[in-house]
C-alpha cells in the first residue's frame, strides 16, 4: 500500500497539462479569429490601411502577455498575497487617474485608458479585476473569523466595494464594474461570509444594478429594447448584426474568412463580437467548442481551489475559485450580449477577444491559477511551495 502511494507521488505530473493546453488553444483561436475578423476593417481603413494592423498589434500584445505570465508564475503564490494590499491601492490610482483629461484618453464617449505611447492605450479597470481577486482573497482570509459580524467583516469590504463602483462609473464602465462585483462577492462567499449579510450584500447589488441602468438613458434604452428586432437600425443595430451572422453560421459556418458580418456591418467584430464571426465563420459547433475549453478552464479552477482548501491554503484555493468566477461572469456577459440574451454591453472574451490589457490581465490570472496548482502538486509530493 506504501508502496503505491509512493508511486502515485512520484508519477504525479508536476504541471496540469491540459489545462495548460487548453488556455493555449483559447489564445490560438483567438489570434486566428481576430486575424479573420479584422482584416477587412483594417485593409479598407483610410488612417490604417494595412490587413495586418490588428495581428500584428494583437501579436505584440501577446508576447508582452506572455512574458507576465512568466514573471507571474515565477513568484510564489505567499508572495503574492503580501503584495494584495499594494497592487490593489495602485489599481485604485490608476482608475482615478484615467478620468482625469490629459492622462486618460476619451475613446467612444468613455474615459477608459492611459496612452503608453508606442505600447498603445493600458486599461485600468482590466488590472482592477486582478487586483480585486487578489485582496478580496487576502481580506477574507485575515477576517475569516469576523464573517458573521457586520462592523468588522462585511461592512470594511462592502465600502471597497462601493468606491470601486464609483470610480468604475466616471469612466463609465458597467462592463467591468458586474465582473469585479461578482468576484469580490463570490469570493467573500466562499470564504465563509455570513449567509444574510451575504444576501444583504446581493440585495444591494442587485438595487445598485437597478439604479445605474436607470439614471443613464442609453443603458435603459438598451434594457427596454432588449429584443434587438424591435430596433435593428438603432439602439439594436450590433445585436441584430451579431444575430444574423451566426445565424447565417448555421451549425457547421461558412468556412474561415468568409463572414459577411465583418464586411464593416458589425461593428467591433474583432473585440466584443468577435464570438459572432466565430459562429459565422466556423459555425454553431465552433462556439461550443470554445465554450467547451472555457468549461474546462473554469472546472479546473474550482477543482485546483478546492485541492488547496483541502491542504489549508485558503488564500490561494480562493484565488484559484475566483479566477473561475471571473472567467465565468465576463464569459457569460460577452457570450449572452452575441445571442441577445442580454443588452449591449463592452466587454472582451478573456484569452480571445482583441485588447492588450485584457489579454495581458488574462494571461496573468490563468498563470497565477497554474501557480496554485503547481504548489499543490509539489506539497502533494513532500515538497515546498517557495
Amino acid at each position: 500500500m506504501f508502496h503505491n502511494a509512493a508511486l502515485r507521488r512520484t508519477a504525479l505530473q508536476p504541471y496540469d497539462m491540459a489545462l495548460f493546453w487548453a488556455c493555449v488553444s483559447l489564445i490560438c483561436i483567438g489570434v486566428v479569429m481576430i486575424y479573420s475578423a479584422s482584416i477587412v476593417t483594417a485593409d479598407k481603413s483610410a488612417v490604417i490601411h494595412n490587413a495586418q494592423f490588428y495581428l500584428i498589434r494583437h501579436a505584440v500584445s501577446l508576447v508582452i502577455a506572455l512574458g507576465a505570465a512568466v514573471l507571474v508564475f515565477r513568484l510564489p503564490s505567499e508572495d503574492w498575497k503580501k503584495v494584495a494590499p499594494i497592487l490593489f491601492l495602485f489599481s485604485v490610482f490608476l482608475l482615478i487617474l484615467v478620468v482625469i483629461p490629459g492622462i486618460g484618453n476619451r475613446v467612444g464617449g468613455s474615459w477608459r485608458w492611459i496612452s503608453l505611447g508606442p505600447l498603445g492605450n493600458f486599461q485600468p479597470s482590466e488590472l482592477a479585476k486582478f487586483a480585486t481577486l487578489l485582496y478580496a482573497a487576502d481580506y477574507t482570509v485575515r477576517k475569516a473569523g469576523l464573517m458573521d459580524s457586520v462592523q468588522k467583516g462585511f461592512l470594511p469590504m462592502f465600502l471597497v466595494m462601493l468606491a470601486i463602483a464609483w470610480l468604475l462609473q466616471q469612466e463609465p464602465d458597467l462592463g467591468a464594474t458586474l465582473v469585479i462585483m461578482a468576484i469580490a462577492m463570490g469570493i467573500l462567499f466562499l470564504g465563509g461570509l455570513d449567509l444574510r449579510l451575504f444576501l444583504l450584500l446581493l440585495v444591494l447589488a442587485v438595487a445598485g444594478g437597478v439604479w445605474l441602468v436607470f439614471m443613464v438613458e442609453y443603458r435603459l434604452e438598451r434594457w427596454l429594447n432588449l429584443d434587438p428586432w424591435l430596433n435593428p437600425q438603432g439602439v439594436g443595430y450590433q445585436v441584430s448584426h451579431a444575430l444574423m451572422a451566426i445565424g447565417r453560421g448555421g451549425w457547421f459556418g461558412v468556412g474561415l474568412g468568409d463572414s459577411v458580418g465583418k464586411q464593416a456591418y458589425l461593428p467591433e467584430a474583432h473585440n466584443d463580437f468577435l464570438i459572432a464571426i466565430i459562429g459565422e465563420e466556423l459555425g454553431g459547433l465552433g462556439i461550443l467548442a470554445i465554450l467547451a475549453l472555457f468549461a474546462w478552464v473554469i472546472w479546473r479552477a474550482f477543482s485546483i481551489g478546492w485541492q488547496a482548501s483541502l491542504m489549508g491554503r485558503n488564500f490561494q484555493a480562493l484565488v484559484a475559485q475566483g479566477v473561475g468566477i471571473w472567467f465565468s461572469a465576463q464569459c457569460f456577459i460577452n457570450v449572452g450580449v452575441n445571442l441577445a440574451l442580454l443588452p449591449a454591453k463592452g466587454l472582451t472574451l478573456p484569452l480571445i477577444s482583441y485588447g492588450g490589457s485584457s489579454l495581458l490581465v488574462a494571461c496573468a490570472a490563468i498563470a497565477l491559477l497554474l501557480r496554485v496548482d503547481y504548489e499543490n502538486r509539489l506539497m502533494m509530493r513532500g515538497g515546498r511551495t517557495a
